[in-house]
């Protein structure tokens, strides 16, 4: 049987960072606030012309760097942002043109913050089916742009990013399952008012900004995310015991630690990089993925399980061994 297995990984922050001090400044809130309720120390923020392809463009250097491919390689990319820089092309065509990847299938897909793993395992499928052989997958949000700076129930929480991995076919299990899911009937819950159909001439002004209620996500989040945690494990026989990693999707560090606990995991076993971004929407997990493997926590042969819950609702899970 034909297995997919992650090659190489990248991260890139815009160099724009935003502390909770420069917050304080210009919206009602307080540094202990922030870190008391999210976790957030600061956030990375995109300059003004400054789009999404640029971030995953250097996101992909890197993790083609370390995987040790040419851009020549790779035969599919695949990105998964709400936030790409035009209604159309869309941002994997983009990439793909600018870093020199020979003509080959690039689209883009949107499931807000868990749009990195449903990407990931779109390819997982490719690459089992033998319809690709090394496929670019990134993760990238530029969702600073879409926020109001003067509710502070919001722009406390989010930054920018990208996140890149290469995933290539092995003989071995890598990626070992995947198990995605979403709800619509929660969409008034976390949502942006406006897009292509949908009065887009109001996007960007005083009432087109990121809606949120927070308590209600994040009840559903830890509630949907512990179930398919379970059950991911439970289909795949393994024990919460033999899980070297959890690599959530970095939203806030209730919802983290809320995770873990349900997955009896001490939080030593959880990658953990909120505080150093926000909640960068689809580019949290591939960073933070990227974050435990270069800094030698995460070692190859180990399991991880990484998850994401966002707008919609969308879930998604991924085991894999590194």
């Amino acid at each position: 049987m034909k297995y997919s297995r992650i090659a190489g990984t990248g991260r890139y922050l815009p160099e724009k960072v935003m502390t909770n001090a420069d917050l304080e400044k210009i919206v009602d809130t307080s540094d202990e606030w922030i870190r008391t309720r999210t976790g957030v120390e600061r956030r990375h923020v995109c300059t003004e012309d400054q789009a999404v392809s640029d971030m995953c463009i250097e996101a992909a250097k890197i993790a083609i760097e370390d995987a040790g491919i040419d851009v020549t390689d790779i035969d599919m990319v695949i990105t998964g942002t709400t936030t790409p820089d035009f209604i159309f092309p869309n941002v994997s065509t983009i990439v793909q043109h600018k870093l020199g990847i020979p003509a080959c299938a690039a689209f883009s897909l949107e499931a807000a913050c868990t749009g990195f793993i449903y990407a990931l395992s779109t390819a997982d499928k490719f690459i089992k089916a033998g319809e690709a052989k090394c496929v670019l997958v990134l993760g990238a949000e530029c969702i600073t742009k879409l926020l109001d700076w003067n509710d502070r129930n919001t722009c406390v929480l989010f930054g920018d990013g990208a996140g890149a991995v290469i995933l290539k076919p092995s003989d071995e299990p890598g990626i070992i399952s995947c198990h995605l899911g979403a709800d619509g009937q929660y969409k008034d819950l976390l949502h942006y008012p406006y897009g292509a159909s949908n009065n887009l001439a109001l996007a960007g002004t005083e009432s087109g900004k990121i809606l949120m209620t927070g308590n209600e996500v994040f009840k559903v989040a830890v509630k949907t995310l512990g179930n398919i945690a379970a059950k991911t494990l439970e289909d795949a026989g393994i024990t919460h015991e033999e899980l070297d990693w959890l690599v959530p999707h970095q939203a806030n560090i209730r919802i983290i630690q809320a995770m873990a606990k349900r997955l009896n995991m001490p939080m030593e076993k959880v990658i953990v990089t909120v505080q150093d971004h926000g909640n960068t929407s689809a580019a949290s997990v591939p960073m933070a993925l990227d974050v435990g493997i270069r800094d030698g926590r995460i070692k190859k042969g180990q399991l991880v399980l990484a998850e994401a819950f966002g707008g919609g609702f969308t879930w998604g899970t991924v085991l894999m061994r590194l």
